[in-house]
């Protein structure tokens, strides 16, 4: 296969390919319409047992379950904070499972039909395995249910038979541990499929980037032949001041051919996923002086042209260079990678000295070259933001319709964190 091959790949990625995210999602959803669906049917066996306990302790325990899952189901929806509702879930029945005996204010009414409590026990143990870790969920799966039997047991629980109190909590361990084994595994080969998507992503990303770097090189050995040489052997023997001109104007040609060059990128459509270059980026900036906080959220499967993602990872990596080089010591530093319509707002800031842009010599090229024309020439903007004293924030954005070549300053934007900024020398 021919290096112009490789770019097809790109074509075949799936759009929305199975992840554990979407996993998670529909885990949590298809749980917590099971737990309001369980809790409706628990209302004929409530009202039936409503004399059984104190009222008290009755309302408490239905609003708390009943606020629980009405938590779950709104979490899962909005998939905000769904560990933490479900977990909620769970605890809340413990809890009203534990104090169950003690609010029984008359035994001899309790009947040995099951109490409504266990009708929401299969329930319960769903959210755990959704909450909580693999060893936790297990405990609780074989821990509640057997509670459970032990309470039947007691004279506030019914007196039930061994036989029946031990059917009961097996019943439920074995729906429970159904539940848990099927969110196990789903979670197991999402986690596979996103590894191997990943490892495939990775390497695919490196044959593009190694495809972009020979057809780079091959082009850079034609401008050094075909241009700067000749014009080094023409101005070698330039002796009258027409040849000098001629020569000068052959330089100037040379230098602009390098720089198209060198800001170029094949336009082959390949692509990388957003989460690789967040990582490269994360990995860039780990090592640099002083602690560095690094955010990033909301990448999803987004996928970005080759050459943006260089664009996007040099402009990050020089931004954070430049404010460990430059910010002072002692200072907040942070980077901020997150996922925008169909690219990446990358914000890299820091509370050091600061500078001023304007004042920035022309011939200092890395802010103007380095991060803002470099994000310019993809498609993309870079908006710095500083002042002396006030630190500095660069605010990295791909795609933008209107992308800038020429430096200039903007408003950071409140309440995104994110890392380093601009220098005042690394511009050489």
């Amino acid at each position: 296969m021919s290096a112009n091959q490789l770019p097809a790949f790109a074509d075949k990625q799936p759009r929305n390919p199975i992840s554990r995210r979407q996993v998670e999602s529909i885990i949590s959803r298809s749980v917590a319409a099971f737990g309001i669906v369980f809790g409706a049917q628990t209302l004929p066996a409530i009202l039936d047992q409503i004399d059984q306990a104190n009222p008290v302790w009755a309302a408490a325990a239905l609003t708390a379950i009943g606020g629980s899952l009405l938590i779950a189901v709104i979490a899962s929806i909005l998939q905000r904070w769904v560990r933490p509702a479900h977990g909620l879930v769970a605890i809340v029945y413990l809890m009203a499972l534990i104090s169950w005996p003690f609010a029984v204010t008359n035994p001899q009414l309790v009947s040995g039909a099951n109490h409504w409590l266990y009708y929401l026990l299969t329930v319960a143990t769903a959210t755990a395995a959704i909450s909580f870790s693999t060893r936790l969920a297990t405990a609780y799966l074989f821990v509640v249910p057997t509670l459970y039997a032990l309470i039947r047991l007691t004279e506030p629980g019914g007196a039930v038979p061994v036989s029946q109190a031990v059917l009961d909590a097996v019943y439920a361990i074995i729906l429970g541990g159904a539940v848990m084994i099927i969110v196990t595994m789903l979670r197991q080969a999402s986690s596979a499929v996103d590894a191997a998507q990943a490892t495939a992503l990775s390497r695919y990303g490196n044959a593009v980037r190694q495809h972009a770097t020979d057809v780079e090189r091959v082009q850079v050995d034609a401008i050094v032949h075909d241009s700067v040489l000749t014009t080094l052997l023409s101005a070698g023997r330039a002796h009258s001041p027409e040849a000098q001109r001629l020569s000068a104007e052959m330089a100037r040609r040379a230098i602009g051919h390098l720089s198209d060059a060198a800001t170029g990128a094949p336009a082959d459509g390949s692509t990388v996923r957003a989460s690789v270059v967040a990582k490269r980026i994360a990995d860039a900036v780990g090592p640099l002086p002083g602690h560095v906080a690094v955010s990033v959220r909301d990448l999803g499967t987004a996928l970005v042209p080759v050459a943006a993602a260089e664009a996007l990872y040099s402009a990050a990596v020089q931004a954070a260079v430049n404010s460990s080089q430059h910010a002072g010591t002692a200072v907040r530093r942070w980077v901020n990678v997150q996922g925008v319509e169909n690219g990446l707002h990358i914000v890299v800031g820091d509370d050091g000295v600061g500078f001023d842009l304007h004042s920035v010599p022309n011939e200092r090229l890395g802010v103007r070259v380095s991060i803002i024309e470099r994000l310019a020439n993809v498609g993309g903007r870079a908006d710095v933001a500083t002042a002396p004293g006030a630190g500095t924030v660069v605010s990295i954005r791909w795609p933008c319709p209107e992308a800038v070549s020429v430096a200039r300053t903007s408003e950071a934007t409140p309440g995104v964190t994110g890392r380093v900024a601009v220098d005042e020398e690394a511009q050489s």
